[in-house]
């Protein structure tokens, strides 16, 4: 299920897209400001941000930017500025579209729906090299062999690789691997990726491939 954060300090108009949007099978997270949306962004892992450039901490066009130090999520702006240089702006940004304010809940669907597709699933290679490890994700096997991984290790590196040198939350992780119920179980994600660590890593207390970013997540660095 794609999900989708919406960023806009008016109620009303996150009420409405956020009503039309479940209907048509997303996931729907929002936030009020800029700061709250960036820290959304981190623990959430939305597949597609809907941003107004109109918050009242941080210029939309800054929210932007900051995303961009670390992710490539795409982000559709909303704005009722219709100045051709603050679309030329947000787009310099980083921004992958850009709808004027009025506009249809129908238009913004179709915007969506594109980019959606346009980014499709991330997809890890079948192998993955880890230090001296090859690893094939489609057979389960480890070369050379003196490496086992239980069920969990296998769903949890899956994850974590098909999706390199991004920051993934501890939550974006339970909900892909344990599932949404499991959001609040923080210490299943230490726990594995301390086992994968002293599995796959040459030294587990300095790891070079499977990174922890304290108070943020993880993050695969082939």
């Amino acid at each position: 299920m794609t999900k989708i954060l919406l960023v806009d300090d008016e109620p009303q108009m996150i009420r409405v897209l956020r009503i039309n949007l479940l209907a048509r099978q997303y996931e729907v997270v929002s936030a009020a400001t800029g700061l709250s949306a960036l820290e959304s962004a981190r623990e959430d892992h939305p597949d597609i941000v809907v941003l107004d450039l109109g918050l009242p901490d941080l210029d939309g066009v800054e929210v932007i930017r900051r995303l961009r130090r670390w992710t490539s999520v795409p982000v559709i702006v909303l704005s009722g500025r219709s100045d051709s240089r603050d679309k030329v702006n947000a787009l310099d940004a980083g921004a992958d579209d850009y709808v004027t304010k009025p506009f249809s809940v129908d238009e913004l669907l179709a915007r969506i729906r594109v980019v959606a597709r346009r980014q499709g699933p991330p997809q890890a290679e079948n192998t993955v090299k880890i230090g001296q490890y090859e690893i094939d994700l489609v057979s389960h096997t480890v070369t050379p062999g003196d490496v086992h991984l239980t069920r969990t290790e296998w769903q949890l590196l899956a994850v974590v690789v098909a999706e390199p040198g991004i920051l993934l939350s501890q939550r974006y992780l339970l909900e892909k691997v344990w599932g949404p119920t499991y959001r609040e179980e923080t210490q299943n994600v230490r726990q594995y990726m301390a086992q994968l660590r002293r599995k796959l890593e040459r030294d587990p207390t300095r790891p070079v491939h499977l990174i922890t970013e304290p108070g943020m997540g993880y993050r695969f660095q082939p």
